[in-house]
């Protein structure tokens, strides 16, 4: 397979700037397993579920993960964490005229530098003097996607994160969640259909473009995930039940997915690179909320993989036709897995 095989023309208006003024007010474009598409308002995602179906959410929280600074030298630096590794440690991505050496050190604030300690792939160790989540905090940003084109605002900082979040760790939101809002988790709960809780931390890479022309040569970076007890005890339910596992983006997918890779959904935690492409076989997952991917994107991939080539790309066409919007801040789409 080609990376060319996943492209498709934008119209750059329909790349959503801003969320819907209230959360879960977008609509739904439900594609089902025989490929066929059907306009909907994500107000009827309980229809269309079945009771004794699992919902299986992230709840990562996403972390004010760009930094900016200057170099000894006094040259601007732009840091995004990809992954706090310590207390005090993390891996960033970074932006200078002239990378940083070993040693280095670059001045976040008048009473606060991080170290380098070293290259690692295209990411910088860095250590910091306090809790990394702390000067996150303290001093970071939300780090919107690139195709959203204002500064983040408070309202961002809001509405860029679900209402679930809890584990502090990602720099992207798990996008299909943030749809969901308390009153439809309990219209959800009070049709029967349960939910249960996982964690995968989203990395930077998800903004980073495949560059290699062949699918297969791609390499992803790795996230960290964790799969409690309880899931896995959840999804044992609900396929005794007959139900079916719907994951809330393709985050929850991954996690599921590759913490199935040995055989039974199992307990535990530990880190994924998995690359989900047409051919893959899904061992936990029945049907997928996600939003909208970017063209030639590793998501387009695994959508294309779970739906199918054909139906996916029929539903983005379809898509495009009536104007929904696209990308983090856009429009959802229910899809059912192919036979």
């Amino acid at each position: 397979m080609r990376v060319a095989d996943f492209d498709f023309d934008l119209p750059p208006e329909l790349i959503a700037q801003l969320p819907p003024e209230t959360r879960g007010a977008s609509r739904l474009l439900h594609v089902d397993a025989a490929g066929a598409c059907h306009d909907r308002r994500f107000a009827d995602l309980p229809a269309l579920l079945r009771p004794d179906d699992l919902l299986v959410l992230n709840d990562t929280r996403v972390i004010k993960a760009r930094l900016y600074g200057r170099k000894d030298s006094g040259g601007k630096v732009e840091l995004l964490v990809e992954r706090v590794t310590d207390e005090r440690e993390a891996l960033a991505f970074v932006r200078a005229s002239h990378a940083p050496k070993p040693g280095a050190r670059i001045r976040l604030a008048d009473d606060l530098a991080a170290e380098v300690l070293d290259r690692q792939a295209d990411l910088t160790r860095l250590r910091f003097p306090a809790p990394v989540l702390d000067v996150l905090d303290r001093l970071g940003r939300l780090p919107l996607p690139p195709y959203i084109e204002h500064a983040p605002t408070t309202a961002d900082e809001a509405r860029y994160q679900t209402v679930y979040a809890d584990a502090p760790g990602a720099v992207a939101a798990p996008t299909a969640g943030l749809h969901f809002d308390d009153a439809m988790l309990a219209r959800l709960d009070a049709r029967g259909i349960r939910t249960a809780r996982v964690t995968l931390h989203v990395g930077a890479g998800t903004f980073q473009p495949v560059r290699v022309d062949a699918v297969a040569d791609h390499r992803m970076h790795s996230e960290r995930y964790m799969i409690p007890q309880a899931a896995v005890d959840a999804v044992a339910g609900t396929r005794a039940r007959g139900g079916r596992v719907v994951a809330v983006g393709t985050t929850s997918l991954r996690a599921l997915e590759a913490a199935t890779q040995t055989g039974d959904l199992r307990a535990g935690s530990g880190e994924t690179d998995i690359f989900i492409t047409p051919g893959y076989r899904f061992r936990t997952v029945d049907a997928l909320i996600t939003n909208f991917h970017l063209p030639r994107s590793t998501l387009l991939m695994l959508v294309s993989a779970f739906a199918g080539r054909d139906a996916i790309r029929a539903a983005y066409a379809h898509a495009i036709r009536e104007k929904y919007r696209f990308f983090s801040y856009g429009d959802a789409m229910l899809l059912e897995r192919r036979p």
